[in-house]
């Protein structure tokens, strides 16, 4: 509790305060004496640290100085969190054991942690009847806010205050995250509240991670973002990672997006299922994922160096593919030719959702894939938000028997007229075929992949 004095005169008197949750707590009287004590209970935390930091200042200004020649310590309790390697590392092992996180509370119970009795909280509602395990929700919904001091630290919990920062909670632990500006007005430096979160041990089994805007300010760019992440020790058993959670163009165009270098994430997080990136100026180097299972790359301008990195990949377990190709005046590169190692199916046995999505060359793309050896093995094919005229889906319906075997087939947001949608309805036993676009002018060629800028 930070302890003021003032002594001037005949005056010698204390003040005490604490802030903890959504209440304060003073104490005040002459230095000596136990004093009077006064607690102050407020509808939110912001509310309460903004009176906190009024009554300081009060005090401040009237003479009254820190003991000790001490620090305030935001009031908050930010009591260090308790570390056990071998227990953690016992949990990193089999995550999905509980028993590990019991045993983990049974340590920490005798350090102090307030994680203990979260992780027994969180536990005791796993297998309950759903309205016991509701009432438990609300119970560790208010515990964490309670001892957010603990279990986050200050600014840490003040993000989390003005939602700059969603958690979820799992076993005492955080499993989710999403970080990002929440509007124009935001000031957080979303790359330092990163490392921050990655640093605590609360978040040491983090496995979804997602990013939001990085900056409402200028271009929305990630590279310190990346770097952070690349740098994280120990970094933490990341399943899902998303860079470029925005909405286009409300936040932010896709192409004012500036991604980065994503190679240097494939070895710090080897444990990766699901990658998601949307932006632009995108590389992904040499991509190595034994275990990932979805990758999606949403952008206006896919680079011809990202294209045959795709191809490249070695993603022995991958099972969806979703690429947006994007605009040529937007960086676009590549074309079917490009596609070919994908085309003829190597290195991806496992793959069942293939997108090729957003492309200036759907029609070329529609005749070379009734031969293509990938088309076999597919379950689901996705050439939405291309250029698709009637004549690719003339070669598609021509090419009828190829695709027979898919569960669906989506050619929406394309440019097909009444008798082209007709003509591919029974290309496959399901096809979508919704929201077709105009071209700029109907008597010269200018169709236009969906989304570039």
């Amino acid at each position: 509790m930070p302890r003021y004095e003032f002594t001037e005169g005949s005056s010698s008197k204390f003040w005490e305060i604490t802030l903890e949750g959504t209440t304060l707590t003073k104490r005040w009287g002459r230095i000596g004496s136990d004093g009077q004590e006064k607690v102050e209970e407020f509808d939110s935390k912001a509310e309460a640290k903004k009176a906190y930091e009024a009554q300081i200042h009060e005090k401040e200004r009237k003479g009254y100085t820190l003991a000790g020649g001490g620090e305030d310590d935001g009031g908050e309790a930010t009591a260090e969190s308790a570390v056990n390697p071998d227990l953690e590392a016992a949990i990193l092992a089999k995550p999905d054991d509980v028993k590990g996180y019991l045993a983990y509370a049974d340590w920490l119970e005798g350090e102090g942690d307030p994680r203990a009795e979260l992780i027994r909280l969180q536990h005791s509602a796993l297998d309950a009847p759903a309205a016991k395990a509701t009432a438990v929700h609300k119970q560790v919904a208010k515990y964490v806010e309670t001892h957010s001091g603990e279990l986050l630290g200050e600014s840490l919990a003040e993000a989390v205050s003005d939602e700059t920062l969603k958690l979820e909670w799992h076993l005492g632990f955080i499993r989710e995250a999403r970080l990002g500006q929440v509007d124009y007005d935001s000031t957080a430096d979303i790359p330092e509240l990163l490392g921050e979160l990655l640093a605590h041990p609360s978040a040491r089994f983090l496995s979804r991670l997602t990013v939001g805007m990085a900056t409402f300010d200028g271009e929305n760019e990630y590279h310190d973002v990346l770097e952070v992440l690349a740098k994280a020790k120990p970094a933490p058993p990341l399943r899902s990672l998303f860079i470029g959670d925005f909405e286009y163009p409300d936040e932010t165009e896709i192409s004012w997006t500036h991604v980065g270098n994503l190679q240097p994430l494939y070895k710090v997080y080897p444990q990766l299922r699901e990658l998601r990136v949307r932006g632009g100026e995108i590389e992904l180097g040499k991509v190595d994922l034994p275990e990932l299972r979805a990758f999606t790359v949403e952008t206006g301008g896919l680079p011809e160096s990202a294209v045959k990195s795709i191809v490249k990949a070695k993603w022995p377990k991958l099972e969806a593919l979703e690429v947006w190709f994007g605009q040529e005046e937007y960086g676009a590169g590549g074309g079917v030719k490009d596609l070919k190692p994908l085309l003829d199916a190597e290195g991806v046995p496992a793959l069942r959702k293939l997108g090729l999505r957003n492309a200036e060359f759907t029609d070329e793309l529609c005749a070379a894939l009734p031969s293509a050896k990938v088309l076999a093995q597919l379950e689901e094919l996705d050439l939405s938000m291309g250029t698709m005229g009637d004549g690719g889906a003339e070669t598609l319906a021509q090419n009828a028997r190829a695709f027979q075997h898919l569960k669906a087939l989506d050619v929406s947001r394309n440019f097909l007229t009444e008798a082209g949608l007709k003509v591919v309805a029974k290309v496959a036993p399901s096809v979508i075929r919704g929201n077709q676009r105009e071209p700029y002018d109907p008597e010269e060629e200018s169709r236009y992949a969906a989304v570039g800028e």
